[in-house]
C-alpha cells in the first residue's frame, strides 16, 4: 500500500511540475494545509517555523516526501485556499482532511482513500455547554444560525440534511467559527468529531449537541488533492 501511494503521488507531482516546473525546485514537495483542524493538522505553539505544524496529515506529508526523496515545504492557508492553490498549480498537492466529493473528483486528481478514523466517519454539531445534549433531531435546528468551515464536508452536510430554515454561515477558519459560537454570532457549529473533541478539550464552555449527521460511506475517510 505504501508503494502504491507513492506511485499515485508521483503521478500527481509529474502533472503539477509539467505545468509550473519553472517556478519550483524539483527536489521540494510543496503541500498546502489548513492548520486549524486538529488532530489532522494544527499548530504546536511551543515550536516555530515548519516544525510548528503537526498532526496526522503532517506526518503523512513527511512520509510521502521521504519516499519520493524530496524536501517537504508546508504551505499554511485557509481550507478553501488550499483547493485553489492546487488548481492554480502554486503547490504540488494539498493534504488537509479532504473527504471525497463528486466535485473534487471532477476537478482534481485525487489519491486513494487513507483512513482518518472517527474524524471523518462521524460528523457532529457542537454548541455552548449550557445547551449541550439538547439538540438531537433535525427539527431542533430549524431557524438556527449554523456555522461550518467553507468548502468543507460539514458545510455540504448542513446543506443536504438540516432544515431549509437554517441560516448557514461559512467560515474560512475553524478558529473564527469557534469564536463566533462563543460570542453568540452563531447558535451551533458543524465539525468532524475528532475536531470537536479537540475544540471542547480547549474550551470548557462548548459541548456536543447530541446530534450526529448521517454520513454516506462515500464521504468517509480522506483523499489527497
Amino acid at each position: 500500500m505504501k508503494k502504491l501511494l507513492a506511485v499515485i503521488l508521483a503521478l500527481v507531482l509529474m502533472l503539477s511540475f509539467a505545468g509550473c516546473a519553472s517556478e519550483k525546485k524539483a527536489d521540494v514537495l510543496t503541500v498546502a494545509l489548513s492548520p486549524d483542524f486538529s488532530p489532522m493538522e494544527f499548530v504546536d505553539s511551543s515550536k516555530s517555523g515548519q516544525a510548528q505544524y503537526v498532526g496526522f496529515d503532517v506526518m503523512l506529508a513527511n512520509h510521502i516526501a521521504s519516499e519520493l526523496g524530496m524536501t517537504l515545504e508546508l504551505k499554511p492557508m485557509s481550507f478553501d485556499a488550499c483547493q485553489t492553490a492546487v488548481q492554480l498549480g502554486s503547490v504540488d498537492m494539498s493534504i488537509s482532511g479532504f473527504s471525497w466529493t463528486p466535485e473534487r473528483e471532477e476537478n482534481y486528481l485525487i489519491s486513494d482513500y487513507y483512513i482518518a478514523g472517527d474524524n471523518e466517519t462521524e460528523q457532529v454539531i457542537i454548541t455552548l455547554a449550557d445547551k449541550a445534549g439538547t439538540m438531537t433531531t433535525l427539527e431542533d435546528f430549524a431557524g438556527l444560525t449554523v456555522g461550518a468551515q467553507a468548502a468543507s464536508l460539514q458545510e455540504k452536510l448542513c446543506q443536504e440534511e438540516l432544515p431549509d430554515s437554517i441560516n448557514l454561515m461559512p467560515f474560512k477558519s475553524i478558529d473564527d467559527a469557534v469564536l463566533a459560537l462563543q460570542t453568540g454570532k452563531i447558535d451551533v457549529l458543524a465539525v468532524a468529531r475528532g475536531n470537536g473533541e479537540a475544540i471542547i478539550a480547549n474550551n470548557p464552555d462548548i459541548g456536543f449537541t447530541g446530534f450526529q449527521f448521517d454520513v454516506d460511506p462515500k464521504y468517509e475517510n480522506n483523499v489527497i488533492l
